[in-house]
């Protein structure tokens, strides 16, 4: 009896300290690790994000951008960065879920090597046209790639990137070809497009939409299932004739798996605070991101209802990095 009370006391001691170490966190600057370009979707949601839990914390929310090998470089250096709650990742669907299907030497496993904190938003993919095409319709743009194989290309935020398997996706649905050129980020590929560099690109509609709505590109339809409150004019690749093509982004904090599980308690806590703060929500869905939070254990579950999902859809498909 006196050992079981000597081992209670002792796990409520841990308890305590936990606790008063998730209070006292942070203590300096947070780094942000965003494995993409300035510019990109996920840089664009960090420094939204970061301003608001700087001033909820007291401590500096820093980006830092490490792009490179499809979102790997910056993925892998969090996943050995120290686990004391100073250096966290902004991250999406490839280098935390698809990467580790298309890859065979992956340099870390995202579900060994982090702890997930947070689903912080999701955001559609627009299926956008240069003008140089000459098409303004799905069956349009779709037709012209059967027509002339080959020359015409596209645009992706790098390989195994959401923006680069929904294209790769559309390819095999449709029996179509076009050449895929990766960039470091969503708003270099958009600027090729602005070039004539590239015909088309799947992008993030932050990325996309301000030069729709220039006129500058044509967008053609969402990668969503439905259609998005934040684009009611823009159908859905369903409404447009392929049914089976969904590939909308998501965007995700995780950080080193030996993080105290009391700190990343705490900075989930706080971003689902930041989330639900309504000139936050109206900063977001101008940038058309759908704010979403919830707790890392919910997170960690829909990490894996990814993998589960998209493994049989990329290993059919005979997806592979370029």
């Amino acid at each position: 009896m006196k050992q079981f009370i000597k081992q209670c006391a002792a796990l409520a001691l841990v308890a305590v300290a936990a606790g008063a170490q998730a209070q006292s966190w942070p203590q300096r600057p947070v780094k942000v690790v965003v494995p993409y370009g300035a510019g990109s979707s996920p840089d664009i949601l960090a420094r939204v994000l970061n301003d608001r839990l700087s001033a909820r914390l007291g401590q500096g929310f820093i980006v830092e951008n490490r792009p490179g090998a499809g979102g790997n470089a910056g993925t892998d250096a969090v996943a050995k960065a120290a686990p004391d709650g100073y250096t966290v990742l902004l991250s999406v669907n490839a280098p935390l879920v698809y990467n580790t299907i298309l890859y065979k030497n992956l340099p870390y496993d995202p579900f060994r090597d982090f702890a997930p904190v947070s689903l912080a938003a999701r955001n559609p993919n627009v299926c956008a046209v240069s003008p140089a095409m000459g098409v303004d319709s799905v069956k349009g743009w779709l037709d012209a790639l059967r027509r002339h194989p080959g020359k015409y290309n596209f645009a992706s935020t790098g390989n195994g990137s959401i923006s680069h398997l929904g294209v790769e996706l559309i390819k095999i649905k449709t029996r179509s070809f076009a050449v895929h050129i990766p960039y470091a980020s969503s708003g270099q590929a958009v600027t090729a497009m602005l070039q004539g560099d590239v015909h088309f690109a799947c992008l993030p509609a932050v990325a996309i939409m301000p030069q729709v709505k220039s006129g500058k590109l044509k967008a053609l339809a969402i990668t969503s299932a439905e259609r998005s409150p934040l684009l009611p004019d823009v159908p859905t690749l369903k409404e447009s004739g392929l049914p089976d093509i969904q590939a909308a982004p998501w965007f995700a904090y995780v950080a080193p798996a030996a993080t105290p599980p009391a700190i990343v308690q705490r900075l989930s806590a706080e971003l689902d605070a930041v989330l639900k703060e309504p000139d936050v929500r109206e900063k977001l869905k101008a940038a058309y991101f759908d704010p979403i939070g919830g707790t890392p254990e919910s997170l960690g579950r829909f990490m894996r209802e990814e993998q589960t999902r998209w493994r049989p859809v990329i290993e059919r498909a005979g997806l592979k990095p370029d």
